[in-house]
């Protein structure tokens, strides 16, 4: 029997919670988070499916709903969302969000580790979460899906055509790493869903669009909520809901018109130009007969002060209301300022459909059309955009007529034949309301979607793309940890000069370790230089590893080494590399390291141990020595490093990251820049050859000095911490 699943759901920007989802607040959302809500509900009602996690970002913003700010929302008992801080708590637009997604990852892992929540399976909506899918699929060596909902390359496309300049855009929508993010998915995700085949197309613009995969599967409705308009609750208190809303859904329309029975022409987007609003008034408003047939209902989103909206939604409001105006639509046409998205929207279709009413979407493309299937349920006919996905969903369901969404003769045509034709009317809202059942329901779309991945699963023992992934061993870093060996390389693990005492025997335990240690390098060397050590003295390999001063983390397999990126990311926080390295020109006692020892957060130079001078160092840094580390180590090394970096800092970072409690850890070292490692509850072990600047160090109850040198120093050590016998 094939084991259940645990899905991971990653949708970072947005506001999502259990109740109430506020689509249409602004151009973050729009269809994309109540897809990702429905498909995290249906998916957790799935036989197959254990548990579903949606992941997404902690907003504690005194302008938003208290409910962003919970940790662990439960939803039911398969299905909760769980929410990540960073970059502060208030809520931010995604163009503000990729400087942060390191930090989200971070997050991200620390909170599956916690709570040992690891999936089978990852799935990541829009670019920023498949960046992050990306980075916690090759950690964690888990699969993922993506699925784009809207493409970078297209939006570029489509605003440097109206004008703007590459570097107004790449300042505000972060473009490059979009793009860039875009590329890597493609290569690294199992396949990418795509609501049709002709949104498969969309990504051919993509360098790696080869080495995708893909599949078509029709987004879903909840054809419980979507009914048609004769279907009656049979719940008597639902059906007095129902009642009740009904009666404020057509107080909120009626209250424009002069004759509100007659039928209605319905369009319900966001306030967006590229959902071609005007078009429609344009057509209604130029047609006399068309205004005597029918009223113009207008939903664009949720408004309280266009003055106070953002740029482009009051430029499109403004536009519908001067459009309004010029026509004279006054008691034809009405424009409500809100909706409850939640529980109105199905009721406005079949509120339509009772007025013997027609639903437009004139999207100058349409990705797929949720809009088009969801009135189709409710038995409402629609005229549609030909562009993108309704040319698909026509054919299939019957249920209205396709038009250029730029051709005013075609549209009205199309309005004129289903307005006035009462079979025409019955025989499009008829087969919308039979078909959709059959076709796009949410049960169908997630059927499918559980078969492609258990399918995957099985392919191969991690159903993973081989070539791409490092296959880190996962289940060391899943592992409740009881004792982390953090050790020094040079004059610690090895010491030449002293022919290596105890090294056979350290290496001896350190491979036959059990799964309750697990263990760690941290050296002044880059990590080719680490990798060198390892092979040359043939050490089993740690868990992970601390370099170049502590300004970066690895984790090993073998054959990968992958960077931890959050750290990075902790790093870059008020560090000026530049300056620093302008400023130590004035400095005559020292002199610049090879480039092969220099990193983004790691500045090596060689000193002149007679001329050094710690107060002419901070002199020439001035006011930005405070956050930089001087390390000098064995009287002939200096590095210059971000304060946060150090061997203990990192340690400290690993350990939250991974649920391993401080006290758990024993650092080894025999130099000055070593001694970070032994702050606060971490054990410490100095070995017996310790440089000059350890000489004062007496054992503690939390530092043991060891009387043997380098290796047999450690297992000295680590005797007396009795972790061997």
């Amino acid at each position: 029997m094939m084991k259940k699943l645990r899905i991971s759901l990653i949708n970072i920007h947005g506001l999502l919670k259990g109740s109430g989802l506020e689509i249409g607040r602004d151009a973050d959302n729009g269809g994309q988070t109540k897809y990702i809500y429905e498909l995290a509900e249906f998916l957790s009602q799935h036989e197959d499916v254990e548990h579903v996690h949606l992941f997404t970002r902690l907003i504690d913003d005194p302008a938003l709903s208290p409910e962003y700010a919970v940790p662990v929302e439960i939803i039911n008992d398969k299905l909760d969302i769980r929410r990540i801080p960073f970059l502060g708590k208030k809520y931010k637009a995604k163009e503000q969000l990729w400087e942060g997604l390191d930090l989200f990852v971070n997050g991200t892992m620390q909170h599956i580790k916690q709570h040992n929540i690891f999936p089978d399976w990852i799935h990541s909506h829009y670019a920023d979460a498949g960046y992050a899918a990306a980075e916690l699929s090759a950690v964690l060596n888990i699969p993922f899906a993506h699925t784009g909902h809207s493409l970078g390359f297209y939006k570029k496309k489509k605003l440097i055509e109206s004008g703007e300049t590459e570097e107004e855009l790449e300042k505000k929508f972060k473009f490059k790493t979009r793009i860039s993010a875009e590329e890597r998915t493609l290569e690294l995700a199992e396949f990418i869903v795509t609501s049709t085949e002709q949104e498969i197309e969309t990504y051919k613009a993509y360098k790696n669009f080869e080495l995708g995969k893909y599949h078509a599967i029709s987004p879903g409705i909840d054809t419980r909520k979507f009914v048609p308009y004769y279907y009656q609750e049979n719940d008597s208190e639902k059906n007095m809901e129902e009642i009740q809303r009904k009666y404020w859904v057509q107080e909120s329309i009626s209250k424009f018109l002069t004759n509100p029975h007659k039928p209605i022409i319905l369009a319900l987007s966001r306030p967006d130009r590229h959902k071609n609003l005007n078009t429609l008034i344009d057509v209604y408003g130029k047609d006399k007969e068309l205004q005597s047939i029918a009223n113009l209902v207008i939903f664009a989103g949720i408004r309280k002060d266009i003055a106070k909206m953002p740029e482009s939604e009051k430029n499109v409001l403004t536009d519908l209301l001067l459009l309004m105006d010029k026509y004279d639509l006054y008691g034809k046409m009405a424009i409500p300022k809100k909706h409850d998205v939640e529980n109105e929207v199905s009721i406005i279709y079949r509120y339509a459909a009772e007025k013997r009413g027609v639903f437009v979407n004139l999207a100058l493309h349409e990705n797929f059309g949720l809009t088009v299937i969801e009135s189709a349920s409710s038995g409402l006919p629609v005229v549609v955009t030909k562009n993108g996905g309704p040319s698909e969903i026509i054919p299939v369901c019957q249920n209205g007529e396709l038009v250029n969404p730029q051709e005013e003769s075609q549209i009205k045509k199309a309005l004129r034949n289903i307005l006035t034709d009462e079979n025409q009317w019955k025989y499009y809202s008829n087969n919308g309301a039979i078909n959709i059942q059959k076709y796009y329901s949410w049960v169908s779309h997630v059927n499918q979607y559980v078969d492609l991945i258990n399918e995957n699963l099985s392919v191969s023992s991690t159903g993973i793309k081989k070539q791409h992934y490092p296959n880190i061993n996962i289940s060391r870093l899943k592992r409740k940890i009881d004792h982390l060996l953090v050790s020094d390389i040079d004059g610690t693990l090895i010491e030449p000069k002293l022919a290596n005492p105890g090294l056979k025997e350290l290496k001896a335990h350190l491979t036959n370790r059990t799964e309750k240690m697990a263990f760690a390098m941290a050296s002044g060397r880059n990590l080719d230089l680490v990798k060198k050590v390892i092979d040359e003295e043939e050490f089993p390999l740690p868990d992970f590893i601390i370099c170049s001063v502590g300004t970066e983390i690895y984790y090993t397999n073998g054959k990968d080494y992958i960077l931890d990126k959050g750290w990075a990311k902790f790093l870059a926080g008020r560090w000026k590399r530049e300056d620093i390295v302008n400023r130590l020109k004035a400095i005559k006692w020292i002199k610049i390291q090879e480039e092969e020892a220099q990193n983004p957060f790691k500045i090596s130079y060689y000193y002149d141990k007679e001329h050094y001078n710690h107060d002419e160092l901070i002199t020439a840094l001035e006011t930005g020595w405070y956050k930089v580390n001087i390390i000098p180590s064995h009287g002939q090394f200096l590095d210059f490093i971000p304060k946060r970096a150090s061997k203990g800092n990192a340690i400290k970072f690993l350990c939250r990251k991974w649920s391993i409690p401080l006290s758990n850890v024993i650092a080894a070292g025999d130099s000055g820049n070593d001694v970070d490692m032994f702050r606060g509850p971490i054990k410490g072990i100095i070995v017996g050859n310790r440089s000059a600047e350890l000489a004062d160090y007496e054992t503690t109850k939390s530092i043991y000095v060891a009387k043997a040198s380098a290796s047999e120093g450690i297992l000295e050590g680590l005797k007396y911490y009795k972790v061997i016998k």
